[in-house]
């Protein structure tokens, strides 16, 4: 027998130490298939617990408050900065160009079309998702979840898919106002640099906007509401290990719905050019 190939084996010393370092290499790829698994039959729960009666009308409308209408001073003024930056760069940009006068068209349909719903969605997930999961982690922790299910309450009916619902509703509503702010700031915002009346801006902003620009941008933020709903309920339900834990959620709610958000908007953009 070769001596170099015997050198050139492997050691029954060391087929341990590959192991090992093959399954941490595996361990993570393991947990994320393990999570989107998870997510997919607590998502499969959710959807039935929408459509079973009895329906909670009343947490519907208190989470829509909570998560819509306390969520909107934040969506306004992520909006209305968003406006004012949009006017403030494109305008050197359009002016090198000589094409200054597309300005306020520019503003509109960025807002509109891209710029709002994303801005909205990632604004909403930080604020919705991180509230949610805490809520629902410190629920965990206290054993109230427990003392539902011991009571005959699902909460996946009366929890999570009143808070997914009300998501759902409430991020297109968001978008419109963040639009409309951002609409009404970039005008401002150009006034100050050179007036123009609210009514030129308007015209020449919307003159070929049609509602296939409009509507399909900000109904696809429901879907970034289902993102947001699902996935911070989810590890909400999930906690473990008390405060810490709690803080872990919400924090783990907050960076994986805007991770979510961002890659399906990739795909909701491309859907959108294919059939609009």
């Amino acid at each position: 027998m070769n001596p170099q190939s015997l050198t050139n084996t492997p050691s029954a010393a060391a087929l341990p130490l590959i192991v090992d370092d093959t399954w941490t290499f595996l361990a993570p790829l393991q947990a994320m298939v393990e999570w989107v698994g998870d997510l997919g039959f607590f998502s499969w729960r959710v959807m039935k617990a929408m459509v079973k009666p009895p329906y909670e009308t009343a947490e519907f409308f208190r989470q829509l408050d909570a998560i819509g209408a306390k969520s909107l001073p934040l969506a306004a003024l992520a909006g209305a900065a968003t406006g004012i930056v949009l006017s403030l760069q494109t305008r050197d940009s359009l002016t090198r160009f000589g094409a200054k006068s597309l300005l306020p068209a520019v503003i509109v349909f960025s807002m509109v079309k891209e710029t709002g719903p994303i801005i909205t969605g990632l604004v909403a997930s930080g604020r919705i998702g991180a509230g949610i999961g805490a809520e629902l982690g410190s629920m965990r922790v206290t054993e109230q979840i427990d003392a539902m299910e011991a009571s005959a309450v699902d909460p996946n009916h009366f929890l999570v898919a009143t808070r997914v619902l009300a998501c759902i509703v409430a991020m297109p509503l968001l978008t419109v106002a963040a639009d409309f702010c951002g609409v009404i700031m970039g005008w401002v915002a150009t006034t100050l640099a050179q007036p123009v009346s609210f009514r030129l801006f308007l015209f020449n902003g919307f003159h070929g906007v049609t509602f296939n620009d409009i509507l399909p941008p900000t109904f696809k933020t429901a879907i970034f509401g289902l993102i947001i709903g699902l996935v911070s309920c989810f590890q909400g339900m999930r906690t473990r290990g008390g405060t810490e834990g709690v803080g872990r959620s919400a924090t783990n709610s907050v960076v994986l719905s805007s991770l979510l958000i961002i890659v399906a908007d990739v795909l909701l953009v491309q859907l959108i050019l294919e059939f609009f």
